[in-house]
């Protein structure tokens, strides 16, 4: 345990208070894809500039707590790695440690499909360390003996509401906490710091079409999912498209960014500044969360208490778009780039129903009909 990697490497090199001494001056530079916003860049960075004496940064935390305990720890030992597509009972016994830690592996069923496989590329990126898109989705005996000692998922901002959210851009993970008890954890994929132009439908009562029909236009972006501290405003049961595209069950933080189920959520940031994850958790994440719970986006440069609530950028009209012709996407990189290849132009829906060897069987609903996620 004592040689378990805490973060990864952009993690674990967090600023402390006495590092922002210097002169701050935030502008919006993280731009997302919102609907038609005036994307007045001057306005936005003066509502977002925040003066560094007045910032007050809580002491780091490990994202580990080892548990003390006078009892001694029975292990198990693996006699072979686990991946995808493996069935057994030591399935199952991961699966249920994932489950303990607060990881969502899926029903703990004894076979290894796509739930497992994504929880163990967060428990990897997470604990381990690992760099966001290169996680095997494997268990080698190794690590399955570390992932067996006493030990907890802390949050890094204890003492906030009595739940909150923690969003990790370095690690393209998000984390729920009950009470600081880790309760949901799972894979993510956030803005691709991509430039687009795009048709989009807005559906009524999103942002920017107060009308009682969808609004189908074209609108210029920037995919940049901006770092800062939020409170969830609303949300949404089902199926809504927006600027940002389409998505299931989304719960928003920061105007038009939500966090919402996708059916695409690759190991780079892929979207438009939203948070993607897995379509079959959209649901489950919704009953956790609530409006009014605190968000912290954590982007690996400064803490998320240094920009505040930060404003994103808001789309503009694309002034070549066009009913007549097709539209276009533009991949200009924003920097700072941290994005590394596009995702893929097809995707894998959630896992359908699969027979394991024992007497269970993993099933997930079909996911229902959808345009791109943002």
């Amino acid at each position: 345990m004592n040689d378990r990697p805490l973060l990864s490497p952009e993690a674990r090199k967090w600023m402390p208070a006495a590092a922002a001494a210097g002169v701050l001056a935030i502008v919006v530079v993280a731009g997302v894809a919102l609907g038609g916003g005036n994307g007045d860049s001057a306005s936005d960075a003066s509502a977002n500039t925040i003066d560094p004496a007045s910032v007050s940064v809580p002491p780091s935390v490990a994202v580990i707590e080892t548990i003390e305990t006078s009892s001694p720890i029975v292990k198990t030992q693996l006699t072979r790695t686990l991946a995808k597509g493996m069935a057994g009972d030591d399935v199952s016994d991961l699966q249920q440690r994932l489950t303990d830690l607060g990881f969502w592996p899926g029903p703990v069923d004894g076979y290894f499909g796509d739930e497992t496989r994504r929880s163990v590329w967060a428990y990897e990126k997470l604990v381990l360390g690992v760099e966001y898109d290169q996680p095997t989705g494997q268990v080698t005996a190794a690590m399955w003996d570390d992932m067996q000692d006493p030990f907890t998922i802390q949050p890094r901002r204890p003492e906030s509401t009595p739940n909150h959210t923690e969003i990790y851009l370095a690690e393209q993970v998000i984390a729920v906490f009950h009470d600081d008890d880790a309760v949901f954890i799972s894979h993510m994929s956030s803005g691709d710091n991509e430039e687009w132009c795009e048709e989009v439908t807005i559906s009524a009562g999103e942002w920017n079409n107060p009308g009682d029909e969808p609004l189908v236009r074209g609108e210029c972006g920037r995919s940049i999912t901006p770092g800062g501290v939020f409170n969830y405003t609303r949300r949404v049961e089902g199926v809504r498209q927006s600027s940002l595209g389409g998505m299931w069950d989304p719960v928003y933080f920061n105007y038009g960014i939500a966090v919402h189920g996708a059916l695409n959520v690759p190991l780079q940031p892929a979207s438009h500044g939203c948070i993607r994850i897995p379509l079959p958790l959209s649901p489950t994440f919704q009953e956790l969360t609530a409006t009014g719970d605190q968000v912290f986006v954590f982007d690996g440069v400064k803490e998320p208490e240094y920009y505040g609530a930060q404003k994103p950028y808001f789309n503009r009209i694309d002034p070549d778009y066009s009913t007549t012709t097709s539209s276009t996407t533009t991949t200009t990189t924003v920097p700072p780039s941290t994005t590394t290849t596009a995702p893929p132009a097809t995707t894998t829906p959630p896992a359908t129903t699969t027979t394991a060897p024992a007497t269970t069987t993993t099933t997930t609903t079909a996911a229902p009909a959808a345009a791109a996620a943002p």
